[in-house]
């Protein structure tokens, strides 16, 4: 599913949420796949911005969505939206996705954020945008994207995908090699494959046969999109198939069902990439790898090409490292582009960050310990943008730091609070994270501290006991149980810590760097769990026996 935006922002991207609907002013639809706007007419109101065709498309489904909701909005055109809290800027650009995708561009007082929406970027899609956004000749640009929501669906998939022109001629070799098929069924029922239905119809000369009984909105799509192309002769060769689960089985069935009439074995071909992203593990486990420039026969006899309306991990990379964006989400899915390098470089190092004005865009923790490296996973992966203006080029931002006595702080929450979406501390309200490597360790009020991780209870309840006599009546209500729970275990930590108190004092585990930065906010440097001593210990007298 799309990802909300931000509280701060005042539109929203892709999502038809309750949410959504009742604190965003303005509604962006990218493209026409259902999964894009699911409980679009429960949750929907006006305006709605997409172009006509995607709307066209839309309608189809939904009959009984009000079209009057709808504002056209074609690619290159520009808008200047009118807002209570200022105006911005919406420009469309071409998504490489599916008929009517597009990519929105929002320009206001919150910054500069692009949404790809679903998209395949390439070259040629990168260098529509504005000259000042992409950089040129190795050159960064000359004012960085404060922040871009990615499409990161196969931003894991490693290997260089072909490019569509390329993958519908391999489409098309594979039917001339196997001229005896008297039947090519062709899984090209989703959205944005009518190009390879185009291609073989224009190429072989013949209709593509769709049933309208089986395949009753994929043919509506391609009524609209491709009509030309429509056949309602079932005799003919080139048939539209379901590549939905259970595709495996409809084609034994096709095979079995050609052997027994004698006639030849029908070809069924695939030109997707899940197949291929799906496997790939297992290729490097089994120490191949499946060839991607031409199609391949699985053991149900189905011929797969690499087809994909979806960037590769390589085509994010580069197209990252033109934008050269300060900030990067990913809406699809995600946490997805914390496991590209760019983000793992640029976006979560602490030095490269400190100096990035898209910080005061982010609701976000930044510790300036420079020990918190790129493979950390930080929870603060979606960002909070406020209304905050970005200029360009870059202006310093100062460095909110995260400590145990602001995680006290987040005990009792105050009644005024504004909610908090899935971009900032509720992904963290909910679970301890992990505190030794700088992060934030964050318990709200109603979570009992004996379903909190042991690691995370012994440092939290050491900072609590610190900060206890610092604090104000308020937190020490709030200590209170924290204090009871304490005490109960002194008895059984009290052996471990006086036999190891020399090697616990020191925090082996604790550069020079981040214990100097406890000392500095006057907290206690973290101690192993004594059960990880004892374990420690005893590995040490199993070793030294084994020297002996």
């Amino acid at each position: 599913m799309p990802t909300e935006m931000p509280e701060g922002l005042p539109f929203s991207v892709d999502t038809w949420t309750p949410s959504s609907k009742s604190s965003k002013r303005h509604h962006f639809l990218t493209h026409a796949h259902k999964d894009y706007s699911s409980n679009i007419i429960s949750n929907s109101s006006f305006p709605i911005y997409s172009t006509l065709l995607t709307k066209t498309l839309l309608l189809q489904h939904y009959p009984k969505l009000d079209p009057s909701l709808f504002l056209q909005i074609e690619v290159g055109q520009s808008f200047v939206i009118d807002d209570p809290d200022g105006n911005f800027t919406d420009t469309a650009f071409d998504a490489n996705h599916c008929p009517g995708a597009v990519m929105f561009l929002f320009e206001g007082k919150f910054g500069n954020i692009l949404h790809t929406g679903d998209c395949r970027l390439t070259l040629e899609c990168l260098l529509n945008l504005p000259d000042k956004y992409v950089g040129r000749k190795g050159k960064k640009p000359q004012c960085p994207l404060d922040c871009v929501f990615l499409d990161c669906t196969f931003g894991n998939f490693s290997r260089s995908m072909p490019t569509k022109h390329s993958s519908i001629q391999q489409v098309v070799n594979c039917i001339w090699k196997h001229p005896d098929a008297s039947t090519v069924y062709l899984t090209c029922d989703v959205l944005g494959q009518e190009d390879i239905l185009v291609q073989v119809s224009q190429i072989f000369g013949a209709k593509i046969y769709v049933d309208k009984t089986k395949y009753p909105e994929c043919f509506k799509n391609l009524a609209v999109t491709v009509p030309e192309i429509l056949g309602e002769d079932p005799s003919s060769r080139f048939h539209l198939f379901d590549g939905s689960p259970g595709l495996y089985e409809r084609a034994q069935a096709k095979l079995v069902e050609a052997k027994a009439a004698f006639q030849t074995e029908p070809l069924v071909v695939r030109p997707s990439a899940q197949w291929y992203a799906c496997e790939e593990l297992s290729d490097v486990q089994n120490n191949r790898k499946k060839r991607m420039n031409e199609a391949v026969k699985d053991q149900f006899g189905v011929w797969h090409v690499c087809y994909s309306m979806h960037s590769s991990k390589e085509e994010l990379e580069k197209a990252l490292q033109l934008l050269a964006p300060r900030w990067v989400v990913s809406t699809t899915p995600p946490c997805r582009a914390m496991e590209l390098n760019y983000v793992k470089k640029y976006c979560f190092n602490s030095k490269a960050g400190l100096n990035n004005s898209v910080l005061k865009l982010l609701d976000m923790t930044v510790v300036t310990s420079d020990d918190v490296d790129a493979f950390v996973k930080p929870v603060n992966c979606y960002p909070v943008l406020e209304g905050t203006p970005q200029p360009c080029p870059n202006t310093k931002s100062p460095v909110k730091q995260c400590t145990a006595a602001k995680a006290l702080e987040e005990l009792s929450l105050p009644s005024n609070r504004s909610p908090v979406t899935l971009f900032g501390r509720a992904r963290l309200g909910l679970q301890a994270v992990d505190f030794l490597r700088g992060g934030c360790n964050i318990l709200p009020g109603n979570l009992p501290l004996q379903t909190v991780s042991s690691d995370a209870r012994q440092e939290f309840l050491d900072a609590a006991a610190e900060v206890k006599r610092e604090r104000s009546p308020g937190i020490k209500e709030n200590l209170h149980n924290v204090n009871d729970y304490q005490q109960s275990e002194v008895q059984e930590n009290t052996r471990v810590h006086k036999s190891d108190s020399c090697e616990n004092s020191g925090s082996p585990g604790l550069s020079e760097h981040v214990r100097k930065y406890y000392r500095s906010m006057n907290l206690p440097i973290l101690r192993p769990l004594p059960s990880l001593v004892d374990l420690m210990n005893s590995r040490k007298r199993a070793k030294m026996g084994t020297d002996h």
